[in-house]
């Protein structure tokens, strides 16, 4: 009997499913808000870099040196982008599982459904909110979306300039002296640049491959994040 009146009784009343389309809106618009935040911080990086390019080749003489500089800039903008990513990713996730636990049985014309729990789940996640990806592993995802291709154009465009600006180099020692700092060597120059950006490459693909939302999340860590297996589809 109790299933058979599980079955005929709706699970949300019609004010009830009203209530939550303006809590999918709200879901959406603050995803939609931290989404703008990511472009603006992506923005400036772009700037940022493009304004290291002009200074360094507006003369055969300018130094290299705003190009290093604007490597550091650039990773700081990655970190303040990651932990809005995070934030993002947070409220993207449960305006998904609205549109795929709540209206995709509506859209297929099985009506509102809550076998799976999904109801339960997403209310201990407003009860206890927690965020559903790691700082390390929004870094990846931003260095393999956006931030890998400004370092590789730094780093690029530094190169270039001591091979090439004001003249190509006659020798490896001049690329060494070119690539000198005030009191620095060049070696020690080249070598940190190498320690930089092999960081985040090591980053890059360690949060692919073993992150908590890399290819294989399960083999890493044994917890289940039960909200993602909503988001993805799976109870």
């Amino acid at each position: 009997m109790d299933e058979v009146h599980s079955s005929t009784v709706p699970a949300f009343s019609p004010a009830e499913l009203g209530a939550l389309a303006h809590l999918y809106r709200g879901e959406v618009y603050r995803s939609t808000v931290w989404r703008t935040r990511l472009d603006a911080t992506t923005n400036w990086a772009v700037v940022a870099t493009g304004l290291a390019l002009s200074l360094t080749f507006s003369d055969p003489d300018a130094s290299a040196l705003p190009l290093v500089l604007v490597g550091l800039l650039v990773a700081l903008f990655l970190s303040v982008e990651a932990r809005r990513y995070r934030f993002f990713d947070f409220w993207r996730i449960r305006a998904h599982i609205l549109e795929l636990q709540l209206f995709g049985p509506i859209l297929r014309g099985e009506g509102v459904r809550t076998d799976n729990g999904w109801n339960q789940t997403l209310y201990q996640d407003y009860l206890r909110p927690n965020l559903h990806i790691s700082f390390l592993d929004a870094v990846g995802r931003r260095l393999r979306r956006n931030y890998g291709w400004i370092f590789l154009i730094q780093a690029t465009s530094y190169v270039g300039k001591l091979l090439i600006h004001p003249e190509p180099v006659a020798s490896f020692d001049e690329f060494l002296r070119r690539a000198m700092i005030g009191p620095i060597p060049g070696g020690y120059v080249l070598i940190a640049g190498l320690l930089f950006h092999g960081t985040w490459i090591v980053i890059a693909l360690a949060a692919f491959f073993l992150g908590r939302r890399g290819r294989r999340p399960q083999r890493i860590s044994g917890h289940r994040d039960a909200l993602l297996d909503l988001a993805r589809g799976s109870s």
